[in-house]
């Protein structure tokens, strides 16, 4: 006697064919074979019927496993995240004794009477001719932005620094320093020798030319930029009076050459050497607030401070790279602008190669503004107070960033939009700090420009004055790869943008460490606006939960390609966590950088306390 499979018992088996076959399977021929006709009893072929549907359920079961949880494909090896090394080359060194705030500096250092403080804290001018790095520096340079900017001069000292104003010594002996500019000290020129790796300090060569001279570096806030080209070496940096100061230097003989003071530019921001030319931006007015050109050196060593007119803009031009034939720049904003031309933005120069070679004065009203920060800011009284910052020419694009002063935007905000109460206040604050956000831009100018946001918000809180609420508005765009700050809300300058090695470079101040001090009892005499006070002093506000104590010093991260994010090298201050910000950088001519940091923390001196100290630090990175 024969048992037959049945129709039912057919449709299990085509199905699990089906379901074998369209996962991929292939059965053993033994688990897949039905029974032979031939069975020798009923028993047995019953037996070999019920091993074969067995196997074919053994066989669905495990299709439908796999169609439900496929195996994972196979994954490609994540390539090893670069690692680096940062070697520290040259550091500032105390230079006065601080005996409390007001009080005459004792004699030092080293210092018998008072602790030891270190002014000079940034290496705000960076430049290489040939083994030479030449760099400038600017002192107590916070205390300068408190005062200039958010117009706060109540003196104030913490175990970290002290901000003296119209207290400070240096004010009180030279009634031509305000008292918001009190804490400024003459800024310093230096070299390091990469072959001797020995450091020296150019400036007595200065104050030793003639009167004139030291008076100039004397009154010289601080040296922002450097610049080099035909054997001469420039530095420049804003003066009193809204000026701008600049000294220059024979690149070979390291000879001091002389000093100049321009009267009709209040600001200096970057050099820039395209097509064998020397560039440079400047702005108009106290900190540059009043307008800005872009200036082309035509000197050489016998007259190192000529030069002619290429741009001539609304806005302080800051930063500038070299993009597609053009000169791109990112621009400050005007005091009060009245227009989108006088916010910060991205603006391109004609094409370098039109008429004479380079950029020239007839080109200096032919540059056009591409983007501006109102375009993506939905407040408007926020969107002015934006800076443009770092900017590069990389894989395709031009990458730039924003920076924002810190509670800048909240007291100006508070001074358009008073608060009714306390709560308000830190509403506000809350609602009107930025962090950094990071775009790129490719057919600049054309009918095919493309912009886009790297990192940053789709939407913001704006205040609406007619309703006099604040709510959530959209920026127009969607961020390709995380949130402003690179995730990190105190990251509030994109301080500079560098190519090496092709990776696109980019470093950060991180505020934090500051806010730090304002949350532990600092805040009543904290050197910012009393309309930013009310979120740093709460404890319960929105700094609080937010500040990462492993993450306090300045960052920098690093974008392999176009079409990558960026991956965090460093985000603790390259081996300090007092370096608040990677100020400058340049390429090191062999794949890495020398990066020059900003550390404003003067009183922070002690070297046998194993705590990191304060003061610039000059920087080597290579790749290990």
């Amino acid at each position: 006697m024969k048992l037959a499979p049945t129709a039912t018992l057919r449709r299990v088996a085509a199905a699990g064919t089906v379901l074998v076959l369209a996962a991929g399977w292939t059965a053993h021929p033994a688990a897949a074979a039905p029974p032979a006709a031939h069975t020798a009893s009923p028993v047995a072929a019953a037996d070999a019927q019920n091993r074969y549907l067995k196997a074919i359920a053994d066989m669905i079961h495990r299709a439908i496993v796999k169609q439900l949880h496929p195996p994972a494909a196979p994954q490609k090896p994540t390539p090893a995240k670069p690692r680096y090394q940062f070697d520290l080359l040259a550091k500032a060194k105390p230079d006065e004794c601080f005996n409390g705030v007001g009080q005459p500096y004792p004699a030092g250092p080293p210092c018998k009477t008072g602790k030891p403080k270190v002014n000079q804290a940034y290496v705000w001018g960076l430049t290489q001719v040939g083994q030479t790095i030449w760099f400038g520096t600017g002192a107590n340079v916070h205390c300068l932005v408190s005062g200039a900017t958010l117009d706060y001069v109540k003196p104030t000292a913490n175990d970290n620094w002290t901000c003296e104003y119209g207290e400070s010594q240096t004010h009180k002996a030279d009634p031509a320093i305000p008292d918001y500019l009190g804490d400024m000290r003459a800024p310093e020129v230096w070299t390091y020798d990469t072959a001797t790796k020995k450091s020296v300090n150019k400036s007595a060569e200065i104050r030793a030319k003639s009167p004139d001279d030291a008076l100039r570096l004397s009154h010289t806030v601080g040296l922002r930029a450097a610049g080099t080209l035909g054997d001469v070496v420039l530095f420049g940096g804003p003066a009193l009076g809204d000026t701008l100061n600049m000294f220059a230097f024979d690149a070979t003989t390291q000879q001091y050459l002389g000093s100049v003071n321009f009267p009709n530019y209040g600001n200096i921001r970057t050099f820039l050497v395209a097509d064998g030319a020397l560039y440079l931006g400047v702005g108009i007015g106290r900190n540059g607030s009043a307008g800005g050109a872009v200036l082309r050196w035509s000197g050489d060593k016998t007259n190192p401070f000529a030069f002619t007119t290429v741009a001539s803009l609304p806005v302080q031009a800051a930063d500038l790279t070299v993009y597609d034939g053009r000169i791109a720049a990112t621009s400050w904003p005007a005091e009060q602008p009245t227009s989108a031309l006088m916010l910060a933005g991205l603006w391109i120069s004609p094409k370098l190669a039109d008429g004479a070679p380079g950029l020239n004065p007839e080109d200096a009203t032919g540059w056009k503004q591409i983007w501006n920060a109102r375009q993506y800011e939905p407040d408007r009284i926020v969107s002015a107070t934006y800076g443009g910052g770092g900017i590069a020419a990389f894989d395709g694009y031009v990458y730039w960033g924003t920076m924002h002063v810190p509670m800048k935007s909240s007291m100006v905000h508070a001074k358009v939009y008073p608060p009714a109460d306390k709560e308000a206040a830190k509403t506000q604050d809350v609602n009107t700090q930025r962090a950094v956000s990071i775009w790129r831009g490719k057919d600049l100018g054309l009918p095919t420009q493309k912009i886009e946001l790297v990192y940053g918000e789709k939407t913001l809180p704006a205040w609406d004055p007619a309703t006099g609420t604040w709510s959530q508005k959209s920026t127009n765009f969607t961020p390709l790869y995380g949130k402003s700050g690179f995730g990190y809300l105190f990251n509030n300058y994109t301080w500079r943008m560098t190519v090496v090695d092709n990776k696109l470079y980019v470093g950060t101040m991180d505020w934090s460490y500051l806010v730090k001090d304002l949350l532990q009892g600092a805040a009543p005499t904290a050197p910012v606006n009393k309309f930013a006070k009310q979120a740093l002093a709460d404890p319960d506000s929105w700094a609080k939960p937010l500040i990462k104590p492993g993450q306090f010093g300045g960052d920098l991260y690093m974008f392999p390609d176009s079409n990558s994010p960026a991956i965090a090298v460093n985000t603790r201050g390259l081996g300090n966590y007092l370096n608040y910000g990677v100020r400058n950088m340049i390429p090191d001519g062999s794949g890495g950088l020398y990066i020059g940091m900003a550390n404003p923390m003067n009183l922070r001196t002690k070297r046998l306390d194993a705590k990191p100290q304060g003061g610039w630090e000059l920087i080597r990175m290579t790749s290990r």
